[in-house]
């Protein structure tokens, strides 16, 4: 049995919950209240805001607002009819519907709508549209707090002007003008009624992609009017021998922008639905400036190449944050608004060929490893660069080194092989590069990317082995000041500093002097960079990613549907010009410092053309080992040396010769 003052402690406890309880609800109470009566002012607006905290543009930068007397009475009365036939009636929550859509949710396990239109707009103002039963609570505090405040006109006013009624319209007076090039007070019944029935389906009955399902949801708006007595039997039969002409649909009035703004607003609405509350900030990752220069060099880029089915991509990322910073999905969102640089995946090529080398990195391969039996591979798709020797025929052995360099698919091939297709997968997924097939041609890039999921998995090399979450909102700030969604910055690692930075130094290589070269000695990059071309089979799609030590970009060139870009149509040809224009505007922008080398690497001199030891009249070059790698010992055969260097070159080479001599005895 409970002591006297264990029960004291236990209502004590409770009483001190109820009364934090209450002083929470009053709070949130007196706070919305002070919000519902700001509306008597009008309504304002949700504004996205750049980087640097600067506001940048708005929810719907179409919107018109009117007064309800520029309305037409049938689209009112049919909005009522068929949202909430006791509108005029209820004091904001309809104890009719309630009880039917509770009766529902207890018998179908789920949660159902019965909300009113005060309700709806106090959702649309305020709230997410997640159900929740704590969220209709809200939605009902908040209904009951308009209808104290505001008329039933000032209530259905403010509901018609912030409804969102498809394809990133809000407002009747928009759509009305949109669809019918003419303003809300001029709408015929069934112009009315189709309207009207958009807001139960908006996506799904758009009528610019479902016009006959927008039309089958205005004959249940007339079927309802009629029963409510807005409209008789003989109007209604009338209405519905009238066919609505509607316009083709307005499109975007930027050429470019609209991609990145309508990103933005897309991920907004993954958040909180398609409600647009007034006076919400929200912080975005983008930067206006590098926006501009990524548009720019689409732009110019597709302009130069004079071919008008070709379209590009180009995602700028944050590496050490995964921010996205700037993004176009096309050559001309009036015309296209499908963005290409979120929602499209194509095959990477070559470019996927970096996650083959680090997985390879990291189970004990250096760069200057060996892949020897190139030619009993069989050829696979368009070889970017192929260098012969002096007698023509193709290199017996390479290293991981040079056929990175050189995009040389029969070592890749080789050494999916050597490893396993895998390790290769599991790192591939660790930085977002999902669903991939599990195929002898998976090192060549025949998965399907998107262009902002190749680019932010590259971060895990400059950014020294993580991988991180493309980001685009930061935090979103409702009219109270309070954080309505918050995304902090995600890491994890994938992948060793050092293995990270033996590919960043091979990538170098890859800029320096292999398949995009010409970005030093054409497009004028002279500061640190590194990245990996890419090109797929009958050259449909053009990749380049390349990276600073300060941001990621990513460039993809191609059609809609695949098809031949050009005869030649290589990443270094036709992505790698648009990404050297914008790269040099964000290296001013952001800075590009070189490398930074993280501790546990050896530092070695070796010859540049044979990878081993250097003698004199050698190029060489800086490679990095990390604890465990074998470190070449044999001296270059390739140049002539000093006679002391030839002589211990002749050694190394008999006791080489007998080793492979004895190796072969005991085989």
């Amino acid at each position: 049995m409970i002591s006297r003052k264990v029960q004291d402690r236990i209502a004590a406890g409770l009483y001190g919950c109820l009364v934090a309880i209450t002083a929470v609800v009053v709070l949130w109470s007196m706070r919305q209240g002070w919000a519902v009566y700001k509306l008597r002012r009008g309504v304002g607006d949700t504004w996205f805001y750049a980087a640097d905290g600067r506001a940048w543009f708005r929810m719907d930068e179409q919107r018109r607002d009117v007064s309800l007397d520029q309305i037409s009475r049938d689209l009112q009365n049919a909005v009522i009819a068929v949202e909430d036939h006791r509108f005029y009636s209820h004091f904001g929550i309809d104890p009719v519907g309630l009880g039917r859509a509770v009766y529902r949710d207890v018998r179908g396990g789920r949660l159902e709508g019965g909300s009113t239109l005060t309700q709806q707009l106090a959702r649309t103002l305020f709230l997410s549209n997640k159900r929740t039963l704590g969220r209709k609570a809200q939605e009902a505090v908040l209904a009951l707090l308009l209808e104290q405040e505001l008329s039933k006109k000032q209530i259905l006013e403010l509901y018609l002007n912030r409804i969102f009624l498809s394809a990133g319209v809000y407002g009747v007076e928009t759509m009305s003008r949109d669809l019918f090039g003419k303003p809300a007070n001029s709408l015929t019944l069934p112009e009315a009624a189709l309207i009207a029935g958009l807001i139960r389906a908006p996506s799904a009955l758009s009528p610019w992609s479902n016009l006959d399902g927008a039309l089958d949801r205005s004959r249940i708006v007339l079927q309802r009017m009629r029963e409510e007595g807005f409209i008789t039997p003989a109007q209604e039969k009338a209405a519905l021998q009238s066919r609505p002409r509607i316009r083709p649909y307005p499109g975007a009035t930027e050429a470019q922008a609209g991609y990145a703004k309508e990103f933005l607003r897309q991920k907004f609405r993954d958040e909180f639905g398609g409600d647009h509350p007034p006076d919400w900030q929200v912080r975005t990752t983008f930067v206006p400036e590098l926006q501009e220069a990524a548009e720019r060099s689409v732009e110019n880029g597709l302009r130069r190449f004079g071919k008008p089915d070709l379209q590009a991509a180009l995602v700028a990322v944050d590496p050490a944050t995964g921010d996205v910073l700037a993004l176009v999905g096309g050559r001309d969102y009036r015309q296209s608004q499908f963005n290409r640089a979120w929602r499209s995946r194509r095959q990477p090529g070559s470019a996927f060929k970096p996650f083959l080398y680090a997985a390879a990195l990291a189970r004990g391969y250096s760069p200057v490893s060996v892949l020897e039996g190139l030619t009993s591979i069989q050829r696979q798709g368009p070889e970017e660069w192929a260098p012969r020797n002096a007698g023509g025929e193709e290199a017996e052995a390479l290293t991981l080194r040079a056929a990175l360099i050189e995009s040389n698919n029969r070592a890749a091939a080789l050494l999916q092989q050597r490893i396993g297709s895998r390790p290769v997968l599991r790192l591939a997924s660790d930085v977002g590069l999902r669903d991939l097939p599990d195929v002898p041609s998976l090192s060549l890039g025949t998965g399907l990317v998107s262009p902002l999921d190749l680019t932010t998995a590259f971060s895990a090399f400059p950014n020294g082995g993580y991988a991180v979450r493309a980001r685009a909102l930061t935090r979103v700030i409702d009219a109270d000041g309070s954080i309505a969604y918050d995304n902090p910055v995600q890491q994890d690692r994938v992948i060793s500093e050092q293995v990270a930075y033996q590919m960043v130094s091979m990538l170098e290589d890859v800029v320096d002097r292999g398949t995009a070269s010409p970005a030093r000695t054409a497009y004028g990059v002279q500061f640190p960079v590194a990245g990996k071309t890419g090109t797929t089979d009958d050259f449909k799609d053009a990749w380049f990613v390349g990276f600073t030590s300060s941001v990621v970009v990513g460039v993809w060139v191609g059609e809609d549907q695949p098809a031949t870009i050009a005869r030649e149509g290589y990443g270094a040809r036709f992505a790698l010009p648009i990404w050297a224009d914008f790269i040099k505007t964000a290296a001013r922008k952001r800075g590009a410092r070189a490398f930074e080398e993280p501790s546990g690497l050896r530092e070695e001199q070796l010859c540049k053309v044979s990878y081993l030891k250097p003698v004199e009249g050698c190029p060489v070059y800086t490679e990095y080992f990390k604890d465990g790698d074998q470190v070449p010992t044999r001296l270059c055969p390739i140049h002539k040396g000093t006679v002391k260097q030839q002589l211990k070159r002749a050694v190394q080479g008999f006791f080489s010769a007998f080793g492979r001599k004895l190796k072969g005895i005991f085989k």
